[in-house]
């Protein structure tokens, strides 16, 4: 594993001529017009100890923001939710004690999808994070993983959230654009931000316009303790797998789905769980012993840093299914409450300053959105274990307490709620630090591992890499912050850079970027690769058959019987949706007319079609564009020789994608499936981006 020693550093980056990006400015200030010294960072017990609650100008600004929007919540508004299981594999017990975690115990959950930018009226498909919380009813208390589906953040410290989310967000004076980040002030405060940079790079890559919410990773971000029974301690990382792997779309496809079906991520896991296909995640601990912390080249308590499973491997501790949708919309997915501060004994956080400053606006935020502090007592948010305590009336309460007492201690009422020696008990760290301001030198690289991970990538990933950061800059109106995020991507890949800049038509336009601390080479993480890691699988997956009237109805039934052989559901597209009459005579329903059910939605296609209403299909714009969006997507195909006029029209060429389903072709057309996408064809066409083929590298 790669070292790094560590030094003392600054957190400022620098532009051209070696001058810190300040300017001169109207002083800030506290709502109550107290001028501010330090907006960067929250007074902590030493560079690397707890956040502290007497910071009055943190907790009035993040009290601000959490509570800018009512009702909806002012990030993570989307979100698709549903109900299901959680059961402990057996050696979890070495790591905690916490109950839910025991071999074979089972525990209800809940799990909300989300994206981070849009409102809760915007799509499902644009390229975003993805939000992954999953409330356990555990039987000593709800335990919450609040994380998403990529393993680090934008930010090291809770006091830049308001910030970064201000300008993500729809720009201010216009009011778009919504639920995106190609625009001028989310790309003005990364690029000033320079924290920030690796987990834009994971923003620019596939993980952000994923397949399916069932093909999803999940990550709690933050580092977190363990506590076994005999009160020792592990570091750990929280990691989902999905059970069928994870997939992404095109960017093509991502913008068309818009249009097809803003709702098709809501609209895909409602059919799967309602049809009995239940999606699974593993949970996983990534153990780390606190003996490491010092040698590693990264600082475990930096939320944009990852640690490579290739060091310290994942170790599975149990399985989540996902197995009821909500009953309502509104009283489940839009009133769950989750915050990260909701622990149970066994599990505890660090001094990760994100988390920190989480522990304190997750409480804040739900006060305003759900209407004060009784948000517990919805039936979504109630505990399934008794639930005991002083805290009494306030808006909305639905408990009827009785007696007289309601404090603690008492002695009117000695069988009352008493605290116990098996409760949660903090994990007693030795703390020694000043009272400041000012981050831990250890948090100063911003480029080393936004490096590994492109590196880490296919070369087909990489050019998606690219292709991204073009398509987002170009949307940026302000030279100066694209020349300064170009000066970046220099530091990070310098042939990631000039490719982009190539792009952009701004070849060695970068603005020189002076890192507080080199970026150096970790070695690539293999683990990071969505394409490089992914096996052959149908399972999960959809598959549009194109039928016209004159088909062969037996090739339709046999197609049909061997895709869902392997794992895959099929729906049937057509001129029309009321019948479609076969060669023989048989009537078949169609799922979707041609112009409604777009290849888009498919990740793989057939065209079963007649020779007799072949010319109809040619003559319609909306089956010529099904058949060359799912060429130019890369998807597998299997074509009868009536389509060839249609193939034509649509700019198919014939590959080893283009499978002709006469013969043994069927079974053909779905072993290729199974292998996934024809990236090949990218190379064929052209695209707005070339990545350098960096190749990623196995470890020892």
């Amino acid at each position: 594993m790669a070292k790094a020693p560590r030094k003392t550093t600054t957190s400022t980056e620098t532009g051209a001529g070696g001058e810190p990006h300040q300017h001169s400015a109207t002083p800030l200030t506290t709502n109550h017009g107290m001028a501010v010294s330090d907006d960067q960072n929250t007074l902590r017990a030493g560079v690397r100890g707890p956040s502290l609650i007497e910071d009055f100008h943190f907790l009035e600004k993040i009290t601000h923001f959490d509570h800018e929007r009512i009702p909806e919540r002012i990030v993570h508004a989307r979100g698709s939710a549903a109900h299901g299981t959680f059961v402990a594999y057996k050696g979890a017990a070495k790591y905690s004690r916490a109950a839910f975690l025991q071999s074979g115990v089972e525990t209800p959950v809940f799990t909300r999808f989300s994206t981070v930018a849009g409102g809760a009226g915007s799509i499902d498909t644009p390229r975003d994070v993805r939000g992954f919380a999953v409330k356990f009813y555990t039987q000593e208390g709800n335990f919450d993983l609040v994380g998403n589906n990529i393993p680090v953040f934008f930010i090291q410290d809770a006091i830049k959230f308001p910030d970064f989310v201000h300008s993500v967000k729809m720009e201010p004076d216009r009011g778009f654009p919504q639920n995106a980040s190609a625009h001028d002030t989310f790309w003005d405060f990364v690029s000033l931000a320079s924290e920030a940079q690796h987990m834009v790079m994971w923003a620019m890559s596939d993980r952000a316009i994923p397949r399916s919410l069932r093909m999803i990773e999940g990550f709690g971000i933050h580092t977190f303790r363990l506590i076994d029974a005999k009160g020792a301690a592990t570091l750990i990382k929280w990691h989902w797998r999905p059970a069928l792997g994870m997939q992404s779309t095109t960017w093509d496809e991502a913008v068309k789905l818009a249009g097809a079906d803003q709702d098709f991520h809501r609209r895909d896991l409602w059919e799967a769980i309602t049809s009995g296909a239940f999606p699974a995640w593993e949970l996983m601990i990534q153990p780390i012993p606190e003996a490491d912390v010092e040698g590693l080249p990264y600082d475990i308590l930096d939320p944009t840093k990852l640690v490579p499973e290739e060091d310290y491997p994942l170790i599975a501790v149990g399985k989540m299914t996902l197995n009821r949708w909500p009953d309502n919309f509104f009283a489940e997915t839009e009133q769950v409450a989750f915050h990260p501060g909701h622990l149970v004994p066994g599990i505890d956080v660090t001094n990760d300053p994100l988390l920190q400053g989480r522990l304190f606006s997750y409480t804040d935020t739900q006060l305003k959105r759900i209407g004060g502090p009784n948000f517990h007592e919805l039936e979504i948010n109630k505990p399934k274990c008794p639930m005991h305590n002083f805290q009494r009336d306030g808006m909305a309460r639905q408990a009827v307490d009785k007696g007289r007492t309601n404090y603690e201690p008492n002695s009117l009422e000695p069988n009352g709620p008493r605290e116990t020696p098996k409760g949660f008990a903090t994990y007693a760290e030795p703390l020694v630090g000043t009272k400041i301001r000012q981050r831990s030198e250890t948090f100063a690289d911003h480029h080393t591992q936004a490096r590994m991970f492109y590196r880490s990538q296919t070369p087909v990933e990489q050019r998606h890499i690219a292709n991204a950061y073009t398509f987002e800059l170009a949307k940026v109106e302000s030279e100066a912050v694209r020349k300064r995020q170009l000066g970046h991507l220099d530091l990070i890949d310098s042939e990631l850079g000039a490719t982009v800049a190539e792009n952009l038509g701004m070849p060695g336009q970068a603005e020189p970027i002076t890192p507080v601390k080199e970026p150096f080479d970790m070695e690539p993480s293999p683990a990071l690769s969505i394409l490089g890691k992914a096996e052959p699988t149908l399972v999960g997956r959809k598959v549009g058959i194109m039928i016209s009237d004159g088909c062969d109805a037996a090739l339709v039934t046999k197609l049909r019987a061997t895709i869902v052989k392997a794992g895959a559901t099929v729906q049937l597209v057509a001129p029309k949706v009321g019948k479609t009459t076969a060669a023989n005579g048989t009537v078949m329903a169609a799922d979707h007319m041609i112009a409604g059910g777009p290849s888009v939605i498919f990740d793989a296609v057939a065209i079963v079609v007649g020779d007799a209403s072949i010319a109809s299909l040619v003559a319609n714009p909306a089956a010529v564009q099904w058949a060359s969006d799912a060429f130019h997507h890369c998807k597998v195909m299997g074509v009868v020789g009536a389509a060839r006029p249609l193939l034509d029209a649509a700019g198919v060429k014939s590959d080893a994608g283009v499978i002709e389903l006469a013969g043994k072709g069927v079974e053909t057309f779905v072993q290729r499936a199974e292998a996934g996408r024809i990236w090949a064809r990218e190379e064929a066409v052209e695209m707005p981006a070339k990545a350098p083929t960096v190749k990623p590298k196995r470890r020892a």
